[in-house]
């Protein structure tokens, strides 16, 4: 059976909570992603930590949600940090600016320094009953033929 494009886990710890994206943040999975972000924040988790170490791929509808999840963060009163992003995103928070998702010095401008152990895409783990969440989009529109819309 295939993994699903995105699991997400969620590990609490009071205030705090890590989570762990795996698989690929793209349009289709972003609301996935999003949801699970604010739903921290209603649960009144005001530190959240995102590692993606296992995420294969992340386009700029998912930086942008990052972006905007940041904002919703900061304006409740806590912080949002993304850890180990892979290549792609850590090329594109450099060249939009965006440092102040990475913790720690990379906040600051300029290139962010990364080991080069970091950038080696790491396995994907296996969903863990009970953290594995899926999602898959239905089209709002049906597809017309013969057409453009």
């Amino acid at each position: 059976m295939p993994l699903p494009p995105l699991n997400i886990y969620r590990h609490d710890r009071r205030s705090r909570s890590l989570v762990t994206l795996a698989g690929e943040i793209d349009l289709e999975t972003v609301p996935l992603m999003r949801t699970a972000l604010e739903r921290c924040l209603r649960d009144g988790v005001r530190t959240i930590d995102v590692d993606l170490t296992p995420v294969t791929f992340c386009d700029c509808s998912g930086l942008n949600a990052f972006i905007e999840m940041f904002l919703h963060t900061t304006a409740a009163g806590g912080t949002l940090h993304l850890h180990y992003p892979p290549p792609m995103l850590a090329r594109m928070i450099e060249s939009t600016d965006s440092g102040f998702l990475l913790p720690g010095p990379s906040a600051v401008p300029g290139p962010v320094p990364r080991p080069a152990a970091l950038c080696a895409t790491a396995p994907v783990p296996l969903p863990v009953a009970g953290f594995e969440t899926s999602h898959r989009l239905v089209p709002a529109v049906p597809a017309v033929s013969g057409g453009v819309l």
